[in-house]
């Protein structure tokens, strides 16, 4: 049975069904770069990296968007209040957001498009809209005519007598209609513009979404994510504008996270209550603010404490040192051998693909993955000084441990160890001269700190067969110095980030 999502525009879980067999085109709204990025984007961005981490694990190929919005009111605002110019600031953050993402240990998405590079795309959109009587100019901005598209209010829930303009919505008495928003705004002195039919100006915030996820995955794709607060107005204009000039169903399934929140209150900007992914990262592991966000369900509100956050890194800590006492068993051919492991090793697996297939339950995900922890750590505990096992026996803990491994890195985290950002960069950085170094053949494919340690470690296991100690004895230390433990063992050599 395919995996199970809820609809938020049908208020249901629905079954993921894509239009290609096999494929998921998935559009997430990224972030507006005019400041740096806090939990609550944290939390979003984590969710649909999740999500996807799943669904390719489940079979499909994934196709992710997720945009930068690099013009905006508040762009060009931070810009005035600087002395610099909108598209500094729009690339300063764009970099900042990269560098917090790397730190956070979350890959980019498969497309990252820029609403600046896409506004042909959004003005033969706007054209369209004109040309079927949906939107009108005024002055040389254009609105769209909420009241002449019939499904207008359906994402959101409401009436059309219920709604008031939204967030970013101008209040403007040339339009027909308060609830009318803008496609292209008219330019302004000293504010970006480019040129239009309908003279100089800038694109909407809501028509830069539907034009660029219109760009890369079709007039019609599977999945549309973000948090719940672009659900009005931002994802209802999308739905409005994007159907009214195809005809055609824009996004099958809508899936909105729900927010952080701190002392019971929404974590924002404009609140001024936020803490910051990098102020974060300064004081617990990626790893240990993963684990609190995925605690609770997504579309569940999360309340951040920093007791929180300490607790969720005693819990990895747990599961990293069943990891390391697995990793250092000894084989010996009569001692008792524990029984249950495999039924409890099958009972984890099933619970888990349940809990993630039943609306990417991370919670219950993560319930499942601690109680075969529990149930390894206890046939450990069976063994004379937790380290001598039969063969049997240390095959089968070492597979409960190949599980939780695997259901660990669908969530995004690693059993490497609690190491701060910061040393993990390094090692990186390391690792990476390294490759081109010792490895210069597969160094460029290779993106991700796991992947090139293990070759590293490839590499030397090579230069041990050929009786060149000399090369493998320098990959060792070299490691070492980066902060990374290299342990030879009869099954392999291991590695692992130093404590310290």
């Amino acid at each position: 049975m395919p995996p199970r999502l809820y609809n938020t525009l049908t208020q249901r879980k629905e079954e993921i069904a894509p239009l290609v067999p096999g494929e998921v085109g998935m559009y997430v709204c990224g972030v507006t770069v005019y400041d740096l990025c806090h939990l609550g984007h944290a939390r979003s961005l984590l969710v649909f990296e999740v999500l996807r981490r799943y669904l390719t694990f489940r079979g499909y190929r994934v196709r992710m968007v997720r945009n930068f919005t690099d013009v905006d009111d508040k762009i060009i605002r931070r810009a005035q209040e600087t002395g610099t110019t909108w598209d500094a600031v729009a690339n300063h953050y764009v970099r900042e957001f990269q560098t917090d993402m790397a730190r956070f240990e979350l890959p980019p998405a498969d497309v990252e498009p820029r609403a600046t590079a896409h506004v042909p795309a959004m003005l033969a959109l706007i054209e369209r809209l004109l040309a079927r009587g949906l939107a009108y100019v005024v002055d040389g901005d254009v609105y769209f005519r909420v009241r002449a598209y019939p499904g207008y209010g359906r994402l959101s829930q409401r009436s059309l007598d219920d709604l008031r303009a939204g967030a970013r919505v101008e209040v403007d008495e040339r339009k027909a209609d308060p609830l009318d928003f803008a496609l292209w705004k008219r330019a302004k002195p000293g504010e970006p513009a480019w040129e239009s039919p309908w003279g100089p100006g800038r694109p909407g915030w809501h028509i830069e979404c539907s034009a660029m996820a219109m760009h890369y995955l079709g007039e019609s794709f599977d999945l549309h994510g973000a948090g719940e607060d672009l659900i009005f107005p931002h994802h209802e204009n999308e739905i409005a504008q994007s159907e009214g000039a195809t005809g055609k169903p824009f996004a099958r399934l809508w899936v909105h996270n729900g927010f952080v929140r701190l002392q019971q209150e929404k974590m924002s900007k404009s609140v001024g209550n936020v803490f910051t992914i990098r102020d974060l990262l300064g004081k617990f592991s990626a790893d240990a603010l993963k684990l609190f966000l995925l605690g609770t369900h997504y579309r569940s509100p999360i309340d951040y404490a920093p007791e929180k956050v300490e607790e969720a890194s005693r819990a990895l800590d747990r599961i990293r040192l069943l990891a390391e006492a697995v990793e250092v068993l000894e084989e010996v051919p009569d001692e008792a051998r524990p029984g249950g492991i495999a039924s409890a090793v099958a009972a984890a697996r099933a619970e888990y693909v349940a809990a993630m297939d039943d609306d990417l339950n991370t919670a219950l995900a993560l319930s499942a993955i601690f109680t075969l922890v529990r149930h390894l750590n206890a046939a450990l505990d069976t063994l004379p000084e937790r380290r001598l096992a039969g063969p049997a026996a240390a095959m089968a803990l070492r597979e409960g441990v190949a599980v939780v491994r695997e259901q660990a890195r669908i969530l995004g985290l690693s059993l490497e160890g609690g190491v701060p950002a910061g040393a993990k960069a390094a090692a990186a950085a390391a690792v990476e001269a390294l490759l081109r170094e010792y490895c210069p053949a597969s160094a460029p494919r290779i993106t991700d700190l796991t992947g090139g340690v293990e070759a590293l470690l490839a590499r030397r296991e090579q230069a041990r067969g050929e009786r060149d100690f000399a090369t493998a004895d320098a990959i060792r230390r070299r490691l070492n110095d980066a902060g990374i433990e290299v342990a030879d063992r009869p099954q392999g050599s291991t590695w692992r980030f130093r404590r310290s």
